[in-house]
């Protein structure tokens, strides 16, 4: 769980959008993906590598 660095409601960058970490789960082979709702209501999971914090 190491890299497990954010967490629900967290503004967060993904590669196609700014967006919240609405879920977090793990894939069967062990790595965490999260969920992130974007300003359109689009979800989409991402490992922590393709994510970046947000700043206000």
């Amino acid at each position: 769980m190491s890299d497990n660095t954010f967490k629900p409601g967290d503004d967060v960058f993904t590669p196609d959008a700014r967006g919240t970490v609405i879920d977090v789960g793990a894939t069967p082979s062990g790595k965490w993906v999260f969920g992130v709702e974007d300003s359109e209501g689009r979800v989409g999971y991402f490992t922590s590598k393709a994510l970046r914090p947000a700043s206000a």
